[in-house]
């Protein structure tokens, strides 16, 4: 089975994007994990795959772990999403709305070539993350090897756990990172935010996504890390999201107001890819 795809990123958080209109395309587990991985395939952090609506929005949005889970939302693929659909002619819209998992998105390419996507409402009840405390709180204390560390946890569509520490740089974001995405407490896993309050209008931000580990950035991270510290009274939108990758601008009236994220969207090459025969490298095992 050959496949045509499209590599892209968004601050080097990057994808293969696969047109699931136009060619038939069906993915097993261990295809995705093929794919994914940066030294038998083409590598990424995630897949995503464009196919029609369910509904009367434009276009549904598949996304895919490295590891071969299907996860609910992805900020930065929603951002490479527009860009791709609107290259390879699928739509002439600028503004296009997007069915995924977790509901319904409008990215939106702008003039200058950054995208801006309306990101929804965050979720803080515990039910909705899903996070399985007793009761929401502003801040948790989370057990973490008999140790305490103090997190906030919110939706953006996926799960996230977010982190204050006073130094980015030595921050323990993939030691911690990982036993706080595997934690009981989170059923479906969540991704870890480490974030550096700079100055009011400005932060540093590191994620350990789940599926995937440390990536160069995570908009969905982004957007879940300034709506937790405009919470803590820390920040005040709009909020510049310095990840390693690169700057997004993450806006949030607060309230039950939707997020906004702005940032750039890139294609890097295009290539088919032959699946039949390959398999997924015995190291999965290790």
């Amino acid at each position: 089975m050959k496949i045509k795809f499209t590599k892209m990123h968004g601050l080097g958080n990057d994808f293969v994007v696969i047109d699931a209109i136009n060619q038939t395309v069906s993915l097993s587990r261990e295809q995705i994990r093929f794919i994914a991985d940066r030294h038998f395939g083409i590598g990424c952090d995630q897949i995503l795959l464009v196919e029609k609506a369910n509904s009367d929005a434009d276009f549904f949005y598949r996304i895919y772990n490295a590891d071969g889970d299907e996860v609910e939302q992805c900020g930065n693929g929603a951002r490479c999403f527009v860009r791709y659909v609107h290259d390879h002619g699928l739509t002439h819209k600028h503004q296009i709305s997007v069915e995924t998992m977790s509901g319904l998105i409008t990215p939106a390419l702008q003039k200058d070539g950054e995208v801006r996507v309306n990101m929804g409402v965050p979720k803080f009840e515990p039910a909705d993350i899903p996070f399985i405390v007793e009761r929401y709180a502003l801040i948790y204390e989370l057990e973490v090897q008999g140790a305490m560390v103090r997190i906030s946890a919110l939706s953006m569509g996926n799960p996230h756990a977010v982190r204050v520490v006073e130094n980015l740089d030595t921050a323990p974001v993939c030691s911690e990172g990982a036993l706080i995405e595997s934690h009981p407490c989170f059923p479906k896993r969540v991704n870890v935010g480490y974030m550096q309050v700079m100055d009011r209008h400005h932060i540093r931000l590191r994620v350990f996504e789940r599926g995937a580990g440390e990536t160069l950035a995570c908009g969905t991270g982004a957007c879940a890390a300034v709506v937790a510290g405009i919470q803590q009274n820390l920040i005040d939108t709009p909020v510049s999201v310095s990840t390693q990758g690169g700057n997004l601008i993450v806006s949030w009236a607060g309230g039950h107001a939707p997020v906004f994220m702005t940032g750039p969207a890139v294609t890097v090459f295009e290539g088919e890819i032959n699946l039949s025969g390959n398999s997924y490298n015995p190291r999965k095992n290790k």
